[in-house]
């Protein structure tokens, strides 16, 4: 506000790429005042205790609690834009066990010499990204290709749509490629393809129907029976 003042509505607005920008709480612009007011009294009356016991359990429930809230659907919204089926697009055709497993995920990982340069911007930052997500969200959607034993020190990310601090420390938080490996070795899946693929989410809808189908025979090439679908 002119007078440098701020409703509580604008302070809690100010978590989802405003002035407080912090994507772990931007599930607040989704709470209305007195649920969001009620989750900070909460969120303190938790870590007064955690000064007292040490514990920080009931700390971290409060904060998934309040993000449950905000990003359930509410008593009367709209039904989502997008449906699928209780099941996989095509059964596999072999026990998974004998199965060649992908993965493409909408995380914004690609390696390090591969910057897929959104904007045209190579080298891009986290911030600069957060900062410009409303031309991301009209641009073209470019297609990373991450081998499947890339050393980890040289993989990226970036996506202006989530806080990618806990994917940077370790991208199986999101980006599971060891747990693929893990798999394989235990005997639950065959093999694990050469090749994985990644995108950030956070790109035009529109376009990216466009590109659909070339991705789709790119993939092919890797001769998978099932593919890993791995959203943030």
């Amino acid at each position: 506000m002119g007078d440098g003042h701020e409703t509580f509505e604008q302070f809690r607005m100010s978590f989802s790429y405003g002035s407080r920008n912090d994507l772990n709480f931007k599930f607040l612009k989704s709470l209305p005042d007195d649920e969001s007011a009620e989750f900070f009294r909460l969120l303190l009356d938790a870590l007064g205790d955690a000064y007292d016991t040490g514990g920080l359990d009931r700390l971290f429930d409060v904060a998934i609690d309040a993000q449950i809230a905000g990003y359930a659907p509410k008593p009367g919204d709209q039904p989502p834009r997008f449906l699928f089926e209780d099941g996989p697009c095509a059964p596999l055709t072999k026990p998974l066990g004998e199965s060649r497993i992908g993965m493409l995920t909408t995380t914004g990982h690609f390696m390090d010499g591969d910057d897929p340069a959104p904007l045209g911007s190579r080298g891009m930052t986290q911030q600069e990204a957060i900062d410009n997500i409303s031309d991301l969200l009209r641009a073209a959607p470019v297609l990373s290709e991450i081998p499947a034993d890339a050393d980890k020190a040289d993989l990226r990310v970036r996506h202006g749509g989530y806080d990618v601090s806990s994917a940077e420390i370790d991208p199986n938080v999101c980006f599971p490629c060891d747990v693929l490996i893990d798999l394989r070795g235990q005997g639950t899946i065959g093999s694990v393809a050469a090749t994985h693929f990644s995108f950030p989410g956070a790109t035009s809808q529109g376009r990216l129907r466009k590109e659909v189908a070339s991705w789709v025979e790119r993939i092919k090439q890797e001769q998978v029976d099932a593919m890993l679908l791995v959203p943030v």
